[in-house]
């Protein structure tokens, strides 16, 4: 990162009131938490601090299908009895469980994924940051993983409005499924995973064997130790060495 980088930074504190229930193992009170780190050390004097608008439905639905948009925003704790087979259809349950203002945490974090894209692409910024999303499992009907509106896919598809060519990062310990998935049978989108596989880890995909149709690139962590900073650090430089050389990708999307 150069020093003179313009960043910009999104965050909404309304998206860490979320409860997601108890021993649920998302707690979105901790982007709060980052939040006052950011500002106990003055990280924000250094950025443009932005509260992203909450994605309208129309948005969430240039990948998401309507109806199952339709059902997050109208579906409640209070109402879900009455859903049982809309809730299996659209997979929300112990994993992706129903919450109270479940539509509004989608809409903020989606929101700051597009806003932080739309910002790249009118270059306001060289680098945008959206804690809050992420969330790379969401398939086009259905939640998995704890995600339920995929907003990396939304913000790679703002992205291409202005780029030929996107490459997307995905360092979570998960194998980005929902990403993956998306863009499989496009060559304007190169998608990169650095993830955990076997011993039934969730999703359960990402073998390094498996063959695909589009520029994709697994990199499957066997071992603990593998997770090693010294590791990733150098598969990621290789990964965009070699995508800036031969591939001439005009934007990157990171996930942590």
């Amino acid at each position: 990162m150069r020093s003179k980088d313009k960043i910009a930074y999104f965050y909404d504190g309304d998206v860490g009131s979320v409860y997601f229930g108890p021993n649920h193992p998302m707690k979105p009170h901790r982007l709060c938490m980052t939040h006052h780190l950011v500002l106990s050390y003055d990280l924000h004097k250094k950025m443009e601090i932005y509260r992203p608008h909450k994605a309208y439905p129309s948005e969430l639905a240039q990948f998401h299908s309507e109806d199952y948009v339709e059902f997050l925003h109208r579906i409640r704790p209070d109402t879900q009895n009455s859903f049982r087979t809309e809730l299996a259809r659209f997979n929300l349950g112990e994993d992706c469980p129903v919450f109270e203002n479940l539509f509004e945490f989608c809409q903020i974090y989606a929101g700051g994924t597009i806003d932080a894209a739309r910002r790249l692409n009118n270059q306001l910024c060289d680098v945008a940051i959206n804690w809050a999303g992420g969330l790379h499992h969401a398939k086009k009907c259905e939640a998995s993983g704890f995600c339920y509106i995929n907003d990396l896919v939304l913000g790679i598809l703002e992205l291409l409005k202005h780029h030929a060519r996107v490459l997307y990062i995905d360092i979570d310990v998960h194998h980005g499924d929902g990403v993956e998935e998306a863009f499989y049978f496009t060559d304007r989108v190169m998608t990169v995973s650095f993830h955990k596989f076997g011993d039934l880890f969730f999703p359960g995909t990402g073998d390094v064997k498996v063959i695909t149709l589009s520029f994709l690139v697994i990199y499957p962590l066997f071992s603990p130790n593998l997770l090693k900073y010294f590791l990733v650090k150098m598969l990621f430089m290789e990964v965009l060495n070699f995508s800036n050389a031969s591939l001439k990708y005009e934007a990157v999307m990171p996930i942590l």
